[in-house]
This record gives C-alpha cells, sequence and structure tokens, in this order.
C-alpha cells in the first residue's frame, strides 16, 4: 500500500505564499487521481485541488487562481503551491490518493495564516 508523507506546512502571514509537498512510497500512477483536501478547526473537511494521471487540474472556486497543483512523476511526489493566502486558510492539508471511491490519506501538514 502507498503511504503519503506531506511536509511544507508552516505559520505564513496574510498575502504570504507555501509550497506543500505529498512524498509518496510508491508510484502515484497507481492512483486516478492525486490531491489535497484540508480540514480547518472545528470543520468539515474540505477538497483543495486535484491532478489526474493524465495531468488535468480541478479547484474549487475558493482556491482557484491562488493555488497551484503540480506532479513530479520521477519522485513520486505532488506539490500544492499557495499563494495569496488568507486566514481562511488556515487548517490540516492532507494529500490524497485516489480510485473510485476509495481513499489512501497522509496524515497531514498544518498551514497557520495570521492576519
Amino acid at each position: 500500500q502507498v503511504q503519503f508523507v506531506e511536509s511544507g506546512g508552516g505559520l505564513v502571514q496574510a498575502g504570504g505564499s507555501l509550497r506543500l509537498s505529498c512524498a509518496a512510497s510508491g508510484s502515484t500512477f497507481s492512483f486516478n487521481s492525486i490531491g489535497w483536501y484540508r480540514q480547518p478547526p472545528g470543520k468539515q473537511r474540505e477538497w483543495v485541488a486535484a491532478i489526474t494521471r493524465g495531468g488535468l487540474t480541478d479547484y474549487p472556486d475558493s482556491v482557484k487562481g491562488r493555488f497551484t497543483i503540480s506532479r513530479d512523476n520521477a519522485k513520486n511526489t505532488v506539490y500544492l503551491q499557495m499563494n495569496s493566502l488568507k486566514p481562511e486558510d488556515t487548517a490540516v492539508y492532507l494529500c490524497y490518493g485516489r480510485n473510485e471511491d476509495v481513499y489512501q490519506w497522509g496524515q497531514g501538514t498544518q498551514v497557520t495564516v495570521s492576519a
């Protein structure tokens, strides 16, 4: 089973940027899509970004134009570049791999955006 390890979280001021990394223990091509969710404190998990095996990307309106997902197939790593961060982006960010309705999750990395 492929394991995911996220990194790159931290504390940043509003308007700043962070790049999250999700390193997989095996090939990311074993999944139909790879992506990110986030869980703000006391709130439900929210989908943030996805990239398919073929390289198509998608985002919700809340992050479109600010966040960019990409992948390095040679390193089995997926990245999330986050720009123009807002305090409401504060959350634990979790990487996932998906095949149909089956998800494989990472442990998450904390992102805190101060006003």
